[in-house]
């Protein structure tokens, strides 16, 4: 997401990062270019003009005059008004009542609501340690109901039956009885969508978050319909109690509008991003780290929390022990690598978490990208168990057969092998005292400029 924002501010920020002192001309100039860069995300116009404005008014006040960088305390103000955009902090959901906590989605048909439920369910029941009842009122199309169970199957939580000839007010109600039952602590319930915003609709859901009085009522948005998906937002909050928004589809979002303009708009925080179809792939929404990535400063905590919370532990202790003890790093380890990488949402996931990564060329991206790792996952898994523990025995019929058993070419296999050599290379420095930093040196010499150390501006 903010691909096209990321890239127009960084161009537009650098210009004015390495002036001596700013003026009332080139802050105009400069202002002028976040203004396009800000419309052409499709941004809200009431939020653009809001926006320039405060940067304007703190850019040529006091703040600045102090400073002896100038510069970098425009960008400083810039990235806090994103912030102060977006919610500023991280809003979580609100679960402290009598259990069983109620929560309703609603949104637009096809926004991404019962996918969303699930992920929400996934992400409760590992992050929050709570028991999860999902339930459907969506009583007009009976493969939504489908949808939710099969989701409910997958991220094993409870999962409540209904179908077509039944009010959604009944079944909401029934639900949340049998949660209180069962002493469950949160059921979410899914409502029926409508391709546009119409009034029986709107008396439909009225009449469900009445029966059933939700502590969280949270509206599914796309975010790739922009500065659309902030008006849809306002529409359903004149009608419900919203308490909060689910940004969906964002990893498709090349502009991010919608997140710029819905706090704005409505007023009401987003609370959680969806970031991939996978069931994992919903991270809380934090504007101080969004406006960080959008200024092509990286990510570096929500990357840290997936680490902790994706990678097998005792599986990357027992990769560390062996790297150190000199026991060498074979294809099996490295296929083993890329299967941790894919279970953390794949290789361009946490490379847009990394600093500078916008300054990075799309060739460059173009050799990490996720397809790239797919093939080698492929190559390797076409190889015989010791052909991955011993490739210098791979020459010119192996690496003919490995490729037609991966659906590659011959130089594809040598491409692998040659970075596979590359890295083993890299942990062989590991080995003794002041291996780390003999790797990392090594590293550095491998990357792209701005990858490692000083990719964005620095306060």
């Amino acid at each position: 997401m903010f691909e096209n924002l990321q890239d127009r501010l960084g161009k537009t920020l650098k210009n004015i990062s390495g002036r001596g002192r700013l003026t009332e001309d080139n802050i105009k100039e400069t202002l002028r270019e976040v203004r396009m860069a800000l419309l052409e995300a499709d941004v809200a116009l009431p939020v653009v003009r809001e926006f320039v404005k405060q940067v304007k008014e703190r850019a040529v006040g006091v703040e600045v005059t102090k400073s002896l960088s100038p510069g970098q305390v425009f960008i400083k103000i810039v990235r806090e008004e994103l912030e102060k955009a977006m919610g500023e902090s991280n809003e979580e959901l609100n679960l402290a009542a009598q259990p069983p906590a109620v929560v309703m989605m609603a949104g637009l048909q096809g926004a991404g609501k019962t996918t969303s439920i699930g992920k929400l369910a996934k992400f409760l029941k590992e992050r929050k340690k709570k028991s999860v009842l999902v339930v459907s009122a969506d009583v007009y199309r009976p493969a939504a109901i489908k949808q939710l169970e099969t989701l409910a199957n997958e991220v094993d939580v409870d999962f409540f039956p209904s179908d077509i000839s039944q009010k959604p007010v009944d079944i909401a109600t029934n639900a949340i009885s049998h949660a209180k039952k069962k002493f469950i602590d949160v059921v979410l319930v899914d409502t029926a969508g409508r391709l546009h915003v119409d009034n029986d609709m709107m008396d439909e859901i009225k009449a469900l978050h009445s029966a059933i009085n939700p502590i969280e009522t949270l509206f599914v948005v796309d975010s790739m319909t922009g500065q659309d998906a902030a008006n849809t937002a306002k529409a359903f909050d004149e009608a419900l109690p919203l308490t909060g928004v689910i940004l969906t589809k964002t990893d498709g979002d090349a502009r991010g509008g919608a997140a710029l303009s819905i706090r704005h708009i409505t007023g009401k925080p987003i609370k959680f991003m969806g970031v991939g179809e996978r069931t994992d792939a919903l991270e809380p929404f934090h504007p101080d780290r969004i406006a960080s990535r959008i200024l092509g400063m990286g990510d570096m905590l929500s990357l840290i929390e997936e680490v902790e919370m994706k990678v097998d532990k005792d599986k990357a202790d027992k990769m560390a022990e062996k790297v150190f003890k000199g026991d060498g790093f074979t294809l099996e380890d490295f296929a083993e690598q890329l299967k941790q990488m894919k279970n953390m949402g794949g290789m361009m996931s946490m490379l847009e978490k990394l600093p500078g990564m916008n300054n990075l060329p799309d060739a460059v991206k173009g050799q990490v990208g996720d397809k790239t790792f797919v093939q080698m996952e492929a190559i390797i898994s076409s190889m015989t168990p010791k052909e991955r523990t011993r490739p210098e025995i791979i020459k010119g019929s192996r690496k003919k057969r490995i490729a037609a058993g991966s659906g590659t070419q011959v130089q594809d296999i040598n491409k692998l092998l040659k970075q596979f050599t590359q890295m083993q290379k890299m942990m062989k420095k590991m080995k003794g005292k002041g291996g780390m930093q003999k790797m990392m040196r090594g590293m550095k010499g491998m990357m792209p400029p701005g990858m490692m150390g000083g990719g964005g501006p620095k306060f």
